[in-house]
């Protein structure tokens, strides 16, 4: 689901850059392959890895949860300093907040007994709030106009719930209604593939399908992971969570390698993105240039 399809440059004239939000690049990556690859990646590590703290190395979903939100915190305090795009920061963010969204979740259904019904309507209702009030203040949620610091916070705010939706929803897909880990995989697989049909034949809007198929991704990862790190008697392969991860991660790594050498995941700006961005960067500016 790509938001852009092959539109002409723009150059952004020098003189329109009245303040640093004007100037700042994009700070997320093109939507390619590469990306949703690696975000099925990270999802399905999010799951592993929490797994593995929480019960192979016997720390508890509080203090895993504790502990990764540090971590998490501390990544995302160096991906706002950043004025562009960091493939080594942005996605090691990503990792960390599946991390984060699959410990909400946990915590919500195992330390205090929430049914996983009640937290996937919860984590709906929270998201469809966050994209209302990102959409209320930018008027829109398109992923290539990451170019202020109030937009970023949006988006990062949005994609923590989706991380805590998707484990929710795949969770309750996959153990409460018992079809199992590699069923899950393939009813989850199936409607990433129908969003990307209903986008690309039948023209759904581009911003819709991305967010949509992003959501979805997370118990896609999240039942990839289960289905490779789960004893076999439970319908997993029995890799253990130590494996899977270590696999994970290091796909994850030699993939973010690559794109930082080749570039192979810099955005594009449109004339449409270019007005955008200009239109941003002007509100943020405004009050600042008002005040002196």
């Amino acid at each position: 689901m790509n938001e852009t399809a092959g539109p002409p440059l723009v150059e952004v004239p020098h003189n329109e850059t009245p303040s640093l939000g004007r100037q700042m690049l994009s700070k997320v990556p093109e939507i390619t392959l590469y990306f949703w690859v690696i975000k099925i990646l990270c999802t399905t590590v999010g799951e592993t890895a929490a797994d593995l703290l929480n019960e192979n190395l016997g720390l508890g979903l509080t203090n895993t949860t504790y502990i990764m939100a540090v971590a998490l915190i501390a990544a995302l305090v160096f991906q706002f300093r950043s004025r562009k795009y960091v493939p080594g920061i942005y996605w090691l963010a990503v990792v960390l907040i599946s991390v984060v969204g699959t410990l909400f979740s946990d915590n919500l259904v195992d330390n205090l007994g929430v049914e996983l019904q009640t937290t996937t309507i919860a984590f709906s209702a929270i998201l469809a709030c966050v994209f209302g009030a990102w959409y209320w203040s930018e008027r829109t949620l398109s992923v290539h106009t990451i170019v202020t610091t109030r937009r970023e916070a949006f988006y990062w705010l949005a994609i923590l719930f989706t991380f805590a939706l998707g484990t929710s929803a795949g969770d309750l897909v996959a153990e409460k209604l018992e079809l199992g880990y590699l069923p899950s995989v393939g009813i989850f697989a199936g409607a990433i593939a129908i969003v990307a049909v209903a986008h690309f034949r039948f023209k759904l809007n581009a911003i819709l399908a991305f967010w949509i198929a992003y959501i979805l991704t997370r118990p896609l990862g999240a039942s990839i992971g289960d289905y490779l790190s789960q004893p076999v008697e439970e319908t997993g392969l029995g890799l253990g969570t130590i494996l899977t991860s270590v696999i994970f991660l290091t796909t994850i790594l030699a993939l973010v390698v690559y794109l930082s050498v080749t570039k192979k995941d810099l955005g594009v700006v449109t004339p449409e993105e270019a007005h955008l961005k200009r239109q941003a960067s002007l509100r943020e500016a405004r009050p600042v240039e008002e005040s002196a």
